[in-house]
């Protein structure tokens, strides 16, 4: 695999060769670690044949728990569309905090943010064989989950045609809030994304820019809720 550049994921990213730094626990009996480096580079590879057409464009790792907990993305594009890009996303942990998950989803390329439905997850425990499964595993998620990227597209077209009011925007801002996709000290970030956004393509009040609004606000998810956050939202909002 190639190695592109790797810029803000969370508040913990770091570089791909950082990954390597993090001490492994022992495997036992019932325990088979995973390693962060090396989940990397193998999802990178499958995803660089599967996904034939299309190039990597980005990757970026984020650690968690003095390293423990590990959340990164490999980003690639088609030839056709400048706005999103195909994320393969996935995760892992050292302290038994969490599975090993993959997701396909999107990445927008003007925020950074992610989108990411909720059928396109595969969780495995680290017990017995999982070595030997995991890139079947990687295999089976990106091959069958690839055409969840053109529903992507179309969701992203569809809510840029919807227009909303302050007072919708914010009736679903409570809603997301009550449903636990939003945490407390997330709100002002998607207020203020919604009133001033960072980008100028968000500045029309639509159901596209609000859900970019408050995938801002989700970049402070830690590496055990990303996935799932993203594509609880999607599915609330899309």
């Amino acid at each position: 695999m190639t190695q592109a550049s790797a810029t803000l994921i969370t508040s913990n990213e770091v570089e791909l060769e950082h990954l390597k730094d993090v001490k492994m626990p022992t495997k036992t009996a019932s325990y088979t670690p995973v390693s962060h480096y090396d989940l990397t580079m193998n999802i990178g590879d499958i995803a660089g044949r599967v996904l034939n057409g299309m190039t990597l464009v980005k990757s970026r790792y984020g650690l968690a728990r003095d390293g423990n907990q590990m959340f990164g993305t490999h980003t690639f594009k088609d030839n056709i569309d400048d706005e999103i890009g195909l994320a393969v996303g996935f995760r892992n942990s050292y302290d038994k905090s969490m599975s090993v998950g993959i997701a396909v989803g999107a990445r927008v390329f003007v925020c950074e943010n992610l989108m990411m439905n909720g059928e396109v997850t595969i969780f495995r425990k680290h017990t017995g064989n999982i070595l030997d499964e995991l890139n079947a595993m990687a295999f089976r998620a990106i091959f069958d989950n690839q055409y969840k990227y053109q529903e992507l597209t179309e969701d992203q077209e569809k809510m840029k045609e919807v227009k909303l009011t302050d007072d919708k925007a914010f009736s679903q801002l409570g809603r997301l809030y009550g449903r636990g996709i939003l945490t407390e000290r997330q709100l002002p970030v998607v207020k203020d994304q919604w009133d001033k956004p960072l980008h100028k393509d968000f500045e029309d009040k639509t159901q596209w820019s609000f859900y970019n609004a408050c995938t801002e606000a989700l970049k402070s998810v830690g590496p055990q809720y990303i996935m799932q956050r993203h594509m609880n939202l999607h599915k609330f909002l899309a």
